[in-house]
């Protein structure tokens, strides 16, 4: 049965021994030198092919403007960013050399991941709800499982909520992967996404959990119905448990590109989005849609997922995620 879900889209986080989590960070916290190597193709599309194809030129004339706008656009950070930034070395083409636009780059990628709002992943004490919205291949259904055992493995009471009832074999995935990851599940094969929400809540309040991990489809074919299921489960959690509704992520796969930006789009207006969680990091030339999506949309990301194992989710640092682009 194992090897049927690992064909699926998602696949499931690698638990570790409790010997090898000891000798690895089992928590949130990432090193600087781990996350250049995370980076690194992301660096490559955003940083160097923009500053490489300047390292020649004395100033910016028209055309390097034009050439250093193109770049930025292909490096994912978004059509309406790039202009935006290109216009500004426009604006300071007299005070700016070519050879200064990396610390340009940096500051300005600084400023506006900074001002997107508060990177931190909010938990506080008592009852913690954290709904996790996302299209489909994405990682959500993995992020949940991580977020799960490293929530775990601070010693928290942690409860999961199947709350994608549409797509085929979603509930069982997420069933496997919390047993894994040892939280407890509720589990309602087949009704209303909202009623499943109902219960979990319920369940939660009355069994005293720490975290409550709401789980929800991301079929995007059909806006309508997406908005329509999440508007309902956001009104559950606000009528039973408006206080403890501390997070609505948006999990977005990093190789998505500028797609990401019109997911991020449709729902923050279904979900009422705090943040984005970004998976699939690793590996990834697209990292930069997060600009895209903090400058646009003011969504801050909070977590970056990084490998396939059970501790690969961690804290996004924006300082940090800049650094490292550019280092």
């Amino acid at each position: 049965m194992f090897e049927f879900f690992k064909k699926k889209e998602e696949k499931s986080p690698e638990i570790q021994s409790d010997q090898q989590v000891s000798e690895e960070s089992s928590g949130f916290s990432f090193s600087f030198e781990k996350l250049k190597s995370t980076v690194a193709n992301t660096a490559k599309s955003l940083v160097q092919s923009v500053t490489g194809n300047l390292e020649d030129k004395e100033e910016f004339d028209e055309f390097a403007l034009d050439d250093t706008e193109e770049l930025l656009i292909k490096a994912d950070i978004g059509v309406n960013t790039a202009a935006e930034i290109t216009d500004k070395l426009r604006e300071k083409n007299s005070k700016i050399k070519p050879s200064e636009i990396k610390a340009f780059l940096k500051n300005e990628f600084d400023t506006i991941l900074q001002s997107a709002g508060s990177e931190k992943l909010n938990v506080k004490d008592g009852l913690n709800i954290y709904l996790i919205t996302g299209v489909n291949g994405a990682g959500k259904t993995t992020l949940i499982a991580k977020l799960a055992y490293q929530f775990k493995n601070q010693g928290k009471k942690v409860l999961v909520a199947a709350g994608d009832t549409f797509r085929a074999a979603a509930e069982e995935q997420l069933n496997i992967w919390s047993e894994r990851a040892g939280a407890d599940i509720v589990r309602k094969d087949g009704i209303d996404a909202a009623a499943v929400a109902f219960d979990a809540i319920k369940k939660a309040k009355e069994e005293n959990y720490d975290i409550l991990l709401i789980d929800t489809a991301g079929r995007l074919q059909n806006k309508h119905n997406l908005m329509e299921e999440l508007g309902k489960m956001t009104a559950v959690i606000n009528k039973l448990a408006a206080d403890c509704f501390t997070e609505s992520l948006l999990v977005i796969d990093a190789n998505t590109g500028q797609n990401g930006l019109q997911q991020a789009k449709i729902f923050k207006e279904a979900a009422n989005l705090t943040g984005i969680a970004l998976t699939k990091l690793d590996g990834s030339a697209k990292g930069g849609i997060i600009i895209a999506i903090a400058k646009e949309l003011s969504l801050p990301v909070k977590l970056i997922g990084v490998g396939e194992k059970i501790t690969d989710i961690k804290y996004f640092n924006a300082q940090d995620f800049t650094k490292a682009l550019f280092e």
